[in-house]
């Protein structure tokens, strides 16, 4: 069969032939429909994830969609290794498979689970966002990002600040439910100056952090008070991403002169009951079927995967097609 397959940590994975898997017990051959190139299959293939492939050769990809042998239409995720997601069929443990209703189409199904979840469980789950609360997005106008501006409104929020490099898709956001937005460069101080501002218009009480790095330290400037009085708004800062740097410089002022709690969103730190994870699918789903979930995708050959791989789809998913 077809696959992406990875021979080495760093280099770009080459749609080549690759053994057919086999099921075990409990386990489902899978025909993949589609498959999403997302920031974390990237950071596995480059290294600079802490789940980094170890063992090679591989095939890439985490999750997608897909025909079981009886013809029912799946999202699934968590291949049986060596196999990933990014190839012509695929092994995968039954519990991991779900049936998706009609009407969304595969490449949007396979783009907007893992995004969709990711903000869900951001918000909800890790921010514990509350209704009326306002959320500061970093990192907006990417994928996740976009889906997240959507999430904190339907989840409730009372103002959503969108902050993000692109100034074209930051223009779209408005769209999408973010009541302001930031447009991250110039100097560090000039962000930390928009920060404070919208601060002012109404404190954050919950921040998603897709960027890390040189803006999360800009913000950061901005939380600091620097007086002697007691901070009257709790802030839950949830770091996501680093597409910006892996690391910040933090002061521990910043932390006794407010009442900041930075937390992290990830698989170590994700509901553990599939009941949870069941649930926010089905509502995931039923959003995007009523179109109060929208998400932009590009369709590309699994045989083009090479020259796919290192592209920037400006706020789009990028989804492989076997």
């Amino acid at each position: 069969m077809k696959a992406a397959v990875l021979h080495q940590i760093g280099r770009l994975p080459r749609c080549e032939e690759f053994p057919e898997p086999v099921a075990t017990e409990n386990e489902a051959l899978v025909q993949v429909r589609a498959a999403a190139l997302k920031p974390l299959d990237k950071q596995m293939v480059s290294g600079s994830h802490y789940a980094a492939y170890r063992e090679f050769p591989v095939v890439c990809g985490t999750d997608g969609v897909g025909l079981l042998d009886d013809r029912t239409r799946v999202f699934f995720g968590g291949s049986r290794p060596p196999y990933g997601t990014m190839a012509q069929r695929t092994v995968v443990h039954r519990a991991r498979c779900f049936p998706l209703p009609d009407g969304i189409p595969d490449d949007v199904a396979a783009a907007v689970v893992n995004p969709g979840l990711s903000a869900w469980s951001s918000l909800a789950w890790r921010a514990q966002l509350a209704p009326g609360e306002t959320v500061l997005l970093l990192g907006a106008t990417g994928v996740t990002g976009k889906l997240a501006t959507q999430t904190a409104k339907l989840l409730g929020a009372g103002r959503v600040i969108a902050a993000g490099r692109n100034p074209q898709i930051l223009e779209t956001l408005r769209e999408l439910g973010a009541d302001a937005t930031i447009r991250i460069g110039g100097s560090r101080e000039e962000l930390t100056d928009a920060f404070v501002r919208e601060s002012k218009v109404s404190p954050f009480n919950v921040i998603l952090d897709y960027l890390w790095g040189a803006p999360t330290e800009a913000l950061l400037a901005a939380i600091a008070r620097k007086d002697l009085q007691p901070s009257e708004t709790r802030v839950r800062l949830v770091e996501v991403g680093e597409s910006a740097g892996p690391t910040i410089s933090l002061h521990g002022g910043t932390l006794r002169s407010s009442r900041l709690e930075i937390l992290g969103a990830g698989t170590g730190s994700a509901p553990s009951s599939p009941e949870v994870w069941k649930e926010a699918l089905a509502k995931l789903l039923e959003n995007v079927m009523k179109g109060t979930l929208r998400i932009d995708t590009v369709r590309i050959p699994l045989a083009d995967v090479e020259d796919a791989w290192p592209r920037d789809y400006q706020g789009r998913r990028a989804v492989l097609i076997p």
